[in-house]
């Protein structure tokens, strides 16, 4: 399903929801302060915060990333169509509002399958008038599908940005390497893959104890090193670009993450350690803090 999915009838949508069960989407909204998620969300967000005091810096670097990844492909680079995979929940600033700022006419397609997200879609399709946005209610396993559907509203003839961001670590090894390489073949010279990863290289007392607490909630969870992240470049034929694969608050980080607006300090002094995180200024951070790989690749 593409755009007309939004159409669904609520109800549907709420069968689909299953609240007894952590979802990936959702405990990522935790962490960005959103209020999309459900209880079991927040309490996964809590476990895994309490595992490593310091991991929203993972989730907000990781999002961040992608924000001046698509800034450098769009001003730099000139590429005006992505097609972002594993979207997760609406969030400021969502793929097509940095694409369009920079080129109005970028097209974006938005593919993820959970139903909260497609719920909530309807913020991704707030495009400008020059420029195009979609969303495909789909799953990474069926890559014909979201290919199939994603071609209505990008030229496959033209350079794509595959937006892999926090994505991979939720599957094994034979299904992401193959998926990952059968999406970039059916893409064109000078289309680009835009990752990120969690990875145990840097800080592996900190996110083993994280991987714990998802595992416990029935996720696949698995760190790969920077070589094993490399590989879903190396194997799609990829050229990584500069800096390489490195933390990613190091990839291209030359402009300051934004600070949220901070609020009143009695109010601040009322909120739990989960809800305190969306006030963080995320750019104090030092290589002990982050856990995520991050990179970018050119097909030449």
């Amino acid at each position: 399903m593409s755009g007309d999915a939004l159409s669904l009838d609520p109800a549907e949508l709420r069968r689909r929801i299953d609240t007894t069960k952590a979802h990936p989407a959702r405990v990522y909204d935790v962490f960005l302060g959103g209020k999309d998620n459900y209880p079991v969300d927040r309490a996964a967000a809590a476990a895994a915060l309490a595992a490593n005091p310091r991991g929203y810096l993972d989730v907000r670097h990781n999002r961040d990333f992608l924000r001046r990844a698509v800034t450098s492909l769009a001003r730099e680079d000139g590429i005006r169509q992505f097609l972002d995979i594993g979207t997760g929940l609406p969030t400021a600033e969502n793929v097509h509002q940095i694409a369009q700022r920079i080129i109005p006419d970028s097209r974006v397609v938005y593919v993820d399958n959970d139903p909260v997200v497609l719920a909530h879609a309807r913020a991704l399709l707030t495009s400008g008038p020059e420029g195009r946005t979609d969303y495909i209610d789909a799953d990474f396993r069926n890559p014909a599908q979201i290919l199939e559907q994603a071609a209505k509203t990008l030229d496959l003839d033209q350079p794509v940005a595959l937006c892999l961001v926090a994505l991979l670590h939720f599957m094994e090894d034979e299904e992401a390497y193959p998926i990952v390489r059968e999406l970039v073949e059916a893409l064109p010279s000078g289309s680009r893959l835009v990752l990120s990863h969690l990875t145990e290289d840097l800080n592996p007392e900190n996110i083993r104890a994280v991987q714990r607490t998802y595992t416990e909630r029935g996720f696949t969870f698995v760190l790969r090193s920077a070589a094993e992240v490399e590989r879903f470049f190396t194997e799609s034929a990829l050229e990584v670009v500069e800096p390489g694969v490195v933390p990613a608050h190091r990839w291209r980080g030359d402009n300051a993450a934004p600070v949220p607006e901070q609020p009143e300090s009695s109010y601040l002094a009322t909120l739990d350690d989960i809800e305190k995180v969306r006030y963080a200024d995320i750019n104090d951070v030092t290589d002990a803090d982050i856990n995520v790989y991050a990179a970018v690749g050119k097909r030449g």
